[in-house]
């Protein structure tokens, strides 16, 4: 599929109002600002590709590229969301330096990515982890929010509740390994407290 242009969605996004059917179909929690501000925690110092499976409104992708992760893509199939992106990327003077793309992201190549974000449902959450196993390079890094990857063994773990994410890095022959049963507290340095404001 090809990606929008951000002029072209923004018009649409402004003219036409979605209906209640077309919003109920996909169900949408956006990352709340200290789940967002708990991804790039997780993420500081890195480099390289920075994509987010299931962006939502691209909120993710936006703070990722501000703390310089470059490329940073959001892959959405929702198009009032990739628009709704798109005008959050205006809004903040980014629309030229950030993607967005109403594609399926099962069947895009993740083999140059090496940041990756994720708040999806854990059903389909087994089913990823194949598909990252297969495809990330070493030295990948995943954050998944609100529910954690369910075979893999996180490396840090910030949050609590629902605002929870855990970071699973990619070594040579697959993840960090299977998880360990019991609660996950790793704590990460230079992360923001997992306390309540």
């Amino acid at each position: 599929m090809e990606e929008d242009h951000p002029a072209e969605a923004l018009t649409e996004l402004c003219e036409r109002q979605p209906s209640a059917l077309e919003l109920l179909q996909v169900p949408y929690v956006g990352a709340s600002a200290r789940q967002v501000e708990h991804v790039l925690s997780l993420l500081r110092g890195r480099s390289g590709k920075m994509v987010d499976l299931g962006s939502g409104d691209g909120r993710i992708v936006l703070a990722a590229h501000k703390c310089g992760l470059r490329p940073a893509v959001g892959y959405e199939l929702n198009p009032w969301l990739v628009r709704l992106a798109w005008l959050h990327a205006w809004r903040a003077g980014c629309v030229s330096n950030v993607s967005y793309r109403r594609e399926n992201f099962w069947k895009v190549s993740l083999r140059d990515c090496y940041n990756v974000s994720v708040f999806l449902a854990p059903s389909v959450l087994p089913l990823l982890e194949d598909k990252l196993q297969a495809e990330l390079p070493v030295g990948a890094r995943v954050v998944s929010g609100r529910f954690p990857l369910p075979t893999w063994q996180p490396v840090a773990v910030v949050g609590e509740g629902l605002d929870r994410v855990w970071a699973y890095d990619v070594h040579r022959g697959g993840p960090a390994g299977p998880a360990v049963p019991g609660p996950s507290s790793a704590s990460v340095p230079g992360a923001p407290s997992s306390q309540a404001d």
